[in-house]
């Protein structure tokens, strides 16, 4: 990986921080530009890898990222080759794709040669070696360099072995201070001075390292007491230029991004998102510093670049005709014209161009499905007994496609936390977490009560488990106890290892109705009214009535859910996974990376309330008194719909609920069996349900379910568009009926909400497939738990930010992820997404730079319309 090391000495150009220009502050602010927050394994949410580059477009944000951290994310063209042998890329698009980049990038007079060149460099890993000729246009090399010609893109200068042992090492020392300061109780001796911050802890504990010669130790000594003084007086020091200090500490962040994206995090949750930033760059600059004095300042000419041009110059002589004499007779400006062109189509834009014809072929598959019939094809339909609320993930596409098949079921998609910006406090616990997409600031504090009588049995269990579990830990990390533990313990652990391993299934079911029975909750009621106490983080406990209509009224109206049925079914959704790290990652990511049912259970109570459904009423929206909403919990792992609570039925409610229940467990075979034969497994399925029950319990089971693995699109509009398309759960569906929305505020919502979490889910399962060991996190075989916080790879990596591989890929060779940008596709009139684009200026950019793909269908001719990143301005400057 590239990194900043030491850049070249620049007298006269000093370092501008707090007293001669821009705080130093704000630089670090910019150089995050690049960074994204990671949150701890338990809240384990998806992210966006690069919300700060959106501002570029999607290739060059892609191309900075290359050159400044060595990383390439663009889909590797062996994938490429695969996805065209599977049919899911279109030559003809290709061609058609590779036609117009020519004609964009390439004059009349070239285009014969450049178009032979990069048609073969399409489908070529790299340029083959000629045969003969090799020294004389090494010779043109040699020249050029020598004249200047070729310089460095790196700010490193120090001597490649040099560079290697200095980052090498800075790394080890950046990564074991972090871990230390970052720990969450795993370590049994915490760092010292921890409270001070990293800076002033590590500066303190430094001189003792046993990791740093003497010499480098005297030299720590230096180190200013303030961090952000330190980071002024390192760059000094290693003779940063002015103009080149955002780009020097933006490779240092992007140098180890888990272990700074993590202190990103931890800063925002203190109210300070800056300063464990500054302090990790002090710490690092200062470090570096440290181990580089002795060959500072660094003189003598810049490294080039030669070795890298030669393939650019055979592909011009195998593929273009040209040779070293032909070639020497070109105009130098030519010449670097050519050198350019190849080496941009070679490094970015030729697999640029197979991604873009992958998205190309899937929407136009897509639009297909979407058109094929009629747009108010069943708007006319028979009253429906039931209808279910799910969230957007593409995993309920496939169960609401069966339930509604089943019978007179109705299904709607919405962002999974139904419009409740709550924290959520569970029973006789001191932890309230969001439950709400991290783009959305928690209101509200709902905590779980119990009765005092049936609380003390609960607490009594509750604690004996923690006082097993705690005294456990205690005898290990204790020096003598240590040695007679093993002894004591290792023939129950080695016998629940053989039960575990031999039939984890039974196991499984066992060890999980044991743990129900010891953690089994009294009955609980929620703090649904707002109470005067306050609540964590400054909110209030509970909402007032005025607030608890405004939700629920603005739910079902983005949706277009106004007329009911007599029984309406929330459903939240939760995985199952035994062993898991990554186990948040399965849960809901609109609900902070925890299980659903809470704000199912929250909802529909808020919907049962009297005094709810007379505001609603006062609003114009009637809710029937027959009707009743009950809250469950769709298990992904399993396919199957627990309930989370049901209150006393109706007789209408009651005879719904009658019909929906008998067809519920065939739903769950149909949808089971759909999904199960998707997972990588060594024999035949005979049995669907009991391989998914066996992928839930099995402790060495690494992939459970595929998660949102596969996602490629994201449709707002009626289920009317959807419902009788086979999606293959690859689509978020977010019900949304433009006729009920003259004014484009809801579809705003939607696409400021549950669109963004739909795109920052989509780019980290891209980012985790086409860069697993940067934006991934490997291979599960190899990760080890680190600090309570996250996963590394072996003792000694980076903080790991993004999805194992085996949640993208059933093997080494097979990735079951396509890397493709989020499709949106939106049912609504041309004037709609034109408003849209014109209000919404971060939309239009995500739109404009390529960072999604937009398409609307027109909901009366069924017409597909593409919003190229191209025709949007056209569009929009037509429209105003």
């Amino acid at each position: 990986m590239k990194t900043a090391t030491t850049p070249r000495q620049r007298p006269g150009r000093p370092v501008h921080g707090q007293g001669g220009g821009r705080p130093m502050v704000e630089r670090v602010r910019r150089a995050c530009d690049a960074l994204a927050p990671l949150w701890p394994l338990a809240t384990y949410i998806a992210r966006h890898p690069w919300p700060g580059l959106e501002r570029m477009p999607f290739a060059e944000a892609l191309d900075h990222l290359q050159q400044v951290q060595g990383v390439d994310l663009l889909p590797p063209l062996a994938l490429c080759r695969a996805a065209l042998a599977k049919g899911e890329i279109d030559p003809a698009v290709l061609d058609r794709r590779l036609a117009r980049w020519l004609d964009d990038h390439v004059s009349p007079q070239l285009r014969p040669e450049a178009e032979r060149v990069c048609r073969a460099l399409l489908w070529q890993e790299e340029v083959p070696r000629p045969e003969g000729g090799v020294k004389a246009w090494a010779a043109w090399v040699e020249e050029a360099a020598r004249a200047g010609r070729f310089r460095h893109r790196s700010q490193r200068v120090l001597p490649r072995s040099a560079q290697l042992r200095v980052t090498a090492r800075l790394d080890a020392q950046m990564i074991r201070w972090c871990k230390l300061f970052l720990d969450e109780g795993q370590a049994r001796w915490p760092l010292p001075y921890r409270e001070e911050g990293l800076y002033r802890a590590v500066r303190r504990l430094v001189p003792y390292d046993p990791a740093l010669t003497r010499a480098e130790r005297r030299r720590t000594a230096d180190w200013p007491l303030d961090a952000e003084v330190a980071l002024v007086w390192a760059l000094e020091r290693l003779g940063v230029a002015d103009a080149e200090v955002d780009a020097y500490l933006e490779a240092h962040l992007l140098a180890l991004p888990g272990w700074a994206g993590m202190l990103w995090w931890r800063g925002r949750q203190a109210g300070d998102e800056m300063a464990p930033l500054v302090d990790y760059l002090a710490v690092r600059l200062a470090l570096e510093w440290t181990l580089c004095a002795p060959d500072l300042p660094v003189t003598g000419p810049a490294d080039h670049h030669g070795s890298a041009v030669l393939p650019l110059l055979w592909a011009w002589e195998r593929w273009g005709g040209m040779t070293p004499a032909r070639w020497r007779r070109l105009d130098p400006e030519e010449q670097e014209r050519r050198l350019a062109l190849v080496e941009r189509f070679l490094r970015i834009d030729r697999r640029l161009l197979w991604l873009e014809a992958w998205e190309e072929t899937y929407a136009a598959r897509l639009r297909r499905a979407l058109t094929a019939g009629s747009p108010s094809d069943g708007d006319a339909k028979p009253a429906p007994a039931v209808q279910l609320l799910f969230c957007i993930d593409v995993r309920s596409e496939p169960l609401r496609r069966h339930l509604e098949r089943a019978g007179p079921f109705e299904t709607y998609g919405c962002a999974g936390f139904f419009n409740l910006p709550i924290r959520k406090r569970e029973l006789d616990s001191p932890y309230a977490h969001p439950s709400c997409p991290a783009i959305v600031e928690p209101q509200h504090e709902i905590a779980e009560h119990a009765a005092p009588d049936e609380l003390a049995p609960f607490r009594r269990r509750r604690n004996v488990l923690r006082f097993v579990g705690q005294l456990f830990k205690t005898l290990k990390q204790h020096l003598l106890a240590s040695l007679v533990l093993p002894e004591l313990s290792g023939p129950w652990l080695g016998l629940y290892m053989l039960v575990q391993s031999a039939s984890p299934g039974w196991a499984g079911r066992l060890f999980h109705r044991a743990e129900a029975v010891v953690k089994r909750k009294p009955p609980t009621r929620l703090t649904l009214e707002r109470v005067e106490a306050g609540g964590s983080a400054g909110i209030p406990v509970g909402m007032r009535t005025e607030e608890m209509v405004q939700a629920v009224k603005s739910l079902f109206l983005s949706i277009g859910l106004v007329s009911f049925a007599p029984l309406v079914v929330v459903c939240g959704h939760r995985s199952l996974s035994t062993n898991n790290p990554y186990a948040a990652a399965l849960e809901c990511g609109a609900c902070g990376g925890a299980a659903g049912g809470f704000n199912a259970r929250v909802f529909a109570a808020l919907c049962n309330r009297r005094d709810v459904r007379e505001g609603l009423a006062r609003e114009g929206l009637r809710i029937p008194d027959e009707t009743v909403f009950v809250a469950a919990e769709h298990v992904t792992t399993l396919d199957v719909l627990q309930w989370v609570d049901v209150p006393p039925l109706t007789p209408a409610a009651q005879e719904a609920f009658a019909r929906l229940l008998p067809v519920l467990d065939q739903v769950s075979r149909r949808t089971r069996a759909e999904r199960v034969v998707k997972l990588p497994h060594v024999g035949a399925v005979r049995d669907p349900h009991a391989e998914a029950c066996r992928r839930a319990t099995d402790w060495s089971e690494v992939r459970p379910e595929w998660g949102l693995a596969g996602n490629a699109a994201f449709v707002v509009g009626r289920r009317a568009l959807t419902r009788h398309v086979h999606l293959d759960g690859r689509v978020f569906l977010h019900s949304y009926d433009w006729r009920s929305d003259p004014y484009g505020e809801r579809l705003a919502a939607i696409v400021a909400g549950p669109v963004t979490v739909g795109q920052w889910i989509n780019l980290q399962y891209y980012a985790s497939t086409v860069a697993p060991h940067v934006y991934g996190s490997g291979s599960k075989a190899t990760q080890t738990v680190t600090a309570g916080i996250g996963v590394m790879q072996g003792n000694g990596s980076d903080l790991m930010t993004g999805l194992p591989w085996q949640s993208v890929a059933a093997s080494d060779r097979e990735v079951v992820h396509a890397p493709l940008r989020l499709l949106v596709v939106i049912e609504a009139p041309r004037e709609w997404i034109q408003r849209l684009l014109q209000r919404d200026a971060q939309f239009r950019q995500k739109v404009r730079h390529g960072w999604i793909r937009l398409a609307s269908v027109d909901p009366v001719r069924g017409e597909w319309m593409d919003w190229e990143p191209s025709a949007v301005d056209v569009a929009l400057s037509r429209a105003g």
